[in-house]
């Protein structure tokens, strides 16, 4: 009985702990995630600032997009890492941009070496006029899964929220 007390209470700490590990915003919130999550730090939300995105484990590739010029450098952070620390609990994520433009994404993209919540094109911050803060970005030079009309629909820039639900499938 004293194993299963133990047992319980080391779940209820990691929970706690998991919780804990999202901070609050304390710069312009450019990226709010709602819906099906299980750590939150603004009300009902997970909310992030360019600061804290930047403070996760970052990561790069090099591709080229229809939308640029030759391969771009792209910088920031996979959604499977932003996956794991709020607890996306659902199968579909609904990513909208500043001007409300939203498409589906599976939740299957959030897995590593898929989609990155990119922050930084060739080393510098993307303006909201030049597709920043914030651009979901596919490799799309490594592999010819990336490049099609699906994907690229995918590839959201302007990225300001992301709601998380069951599709009910």
């Amino acid at each position: 009985m004293k194993n299963l007390f133990a047992i319980a209470l080391l779940i209820v700490c990691s929970a706690a702990a998991s919780v804990a590990e999202i901070s609050q915003p304390k710069g312009e919130v450019i990226l709010e995630i709602s819906g099906e999550i299980s750590s939150k730090n603004v009300a009902e939300t997970a909310q992030f600032d360019l600061e804290m995105l930047q403070a996760l484990p970052s990561h790069s590739f090099v591709t080229s997009t229809i939308w640029t010029d030759g391969a771009q450098s792209f910088e920031g952070v996979e959604l499977s890492v932003i996956a794991d620390l709020v607890g996306f609990e659902g199968d579909t994520l609904s990513a909208s941009a500043v001007n409300d433009y939203t498409i589906e994404i599976p939740i299957t993209d959030a897995a590593p070496g898929r989609a990155m919540i990119a922050y930084l094109r060739n080393g510098n911050p993307m303006p909201l006029r030049d597709k920043g803060p914030l651009w979901i970005v596919y490799p799309f030079d490594s592999s010819s899964d990336f490049q099609s009309e699906t994907i690229y629909s995918r590839s959201i820039w302007q990225l300001n929220r992301i709601a998380v639900s069951n599709s009910g499938g």
